[in-house]
């Protein structure tokens, strides 16, 4: 049985774990939906490493950033990525990438040039570049649409208006920024840290809120549900830790993995969460009750993991050549997994 959260405080939550009592429905019927769609294909993207992949908020495209300067657009064509361009014009690696929240046609970059480009698919153009003060490593875009999070290597978090691309804010933080989002309702934002803390502010006046010890060491990555009912950290303890948005309390942990969490994501439906770190496999938990409900195997560590917004597809990008000899392993591919086994 599940811990009471009332009988949990942050700081002991890192040696907690949830127990179910049996696989759920839920959790047979994707197992078996995987059993006939566990296969991962890999798909040609760039010239090195991929950093980052993110879909359109309508599925129908996947984008990805790379160490080699460039973004890389893929259109989904039933059971495979078609790539449709690439996308020139930052003169540092590509670090992180996202889409409009509602505008399919809209993505934006972070690059360690200094700059985030915006670019429009229709055009395969950058319609701006703006210029920040630091070597930009991590990017979030407001549900509402309208303003774009920057952080860089100084832990300074610059606010873009979308529509102007004007300054709206910048803020100095005195801690090491990992990932920064916004929930789900746009009026808090949050960034994890390197303390173990999870740093709530309001939005948009951007006051301090809360801070939680969620983790005894580095909170390196955070993630919404779509359902807007949990949120999702991971740290280099090698834990994930489910939070109750409302409650801002812990209601359980995964510690499959082995090394420092690096990238979340969950499903369209919410009842899904993928975990990744430098483990050959991606973790993929019922998100109800901690428990395994399919594991991805990899080759290499995984940098970046993101479910399709509708379907129960995969896309991640590993360190294709990390540990390998083997030359023909070429760097800098895009996977999908769950795609059909006789595909």
């Amino acid at each position: 049985m599940a811990v009471p959260t009332a009988a949990m405080g942050p700081g002991s939550m890192a040696h907690w774990c949830s127990v179910s009592s049996g696989p759920t429905r839920y959790m047979l019927g994707m197992q078996e939906l995987f059993w006939g769609h566990s296969k991962t294909r890999e798909f040609p993207a760039h010239s090195a490493k991929v950093h980052s992949v993110a879909w359109s908020c309508d599925g129908q495209r996947l984008a990805s950033g790379s160490f080699d300067k460039t973004a890389s657009v893929f259109l989904l064509e039933k059971d495979r990525l078609v790539k449709e361009n690439n996308y020139c014009g930052h003169g540092d690696s590509v670090d992180q990438l996202c889409w409009h929240p509602s505008n399919p046609d809209l993505f934006v970059t972070a690059s360690g040039d200094k700059t985030i480009r915006i670019w429009d698919v229709r055009t395969t153009k950058c319609i701006t570049t703006v210029n920040t003060k630091g070597e930009n490593i991590n990017i979030c875009w407001s549900p509402d649409g309208q303003t774009i999070a920057v952080g860089n290597k100084d832990d300074v978090v610059t606010f873009i208006d979308a529509k102007t691309h004007s300054l709206k804010a910048e803020e100095q933080f005195k801690f090491e920024v990992n990932e920064i989002s916004w929930n789900n309702d746009n009026d808090m934002f949050f960034l994890t840290d390197g303390n173990g803390c999870i740093n709530i502010l309001s939005y948009p006046e951007l006051k301090h809120v809360q801070s939680i010890k969620a983790h005894p060491s580095n909170c390196i990555c955070i993630k919404f549900d779509p359902t807007g009912k949990y949120f999702a950290t991971g740290s280099a303890d090698a834990l994930v830790s489910l939070w109750d948005v409302d409650e801002l309390v812990c209601v359980r942990c995964f510690s499959r993995l082995c090394w420092p969490v690096r990238t979340l994501s969950f499903s369209h439906d919410g009842k899904m969460l993928a975990s990744a770190s430098e483990d050959h496999f991606i973790d993929i938990a019922e998100v109800e009750t901690g428990d395994k409900l399919w594991q991805v195997k990899c080759e290499s560590p995984t940098f970046t993991v993101a479910w399709h917004p509708k379907r129960p597809l995969l896309a991640f990008a590993c360190d294709d050549k990390d540990g390998k000899c083997d030359s023909s392993r070429k760097a800098g591919t895009v996977k999908l997994f769950g795609l059909p086994n006789d595909s």
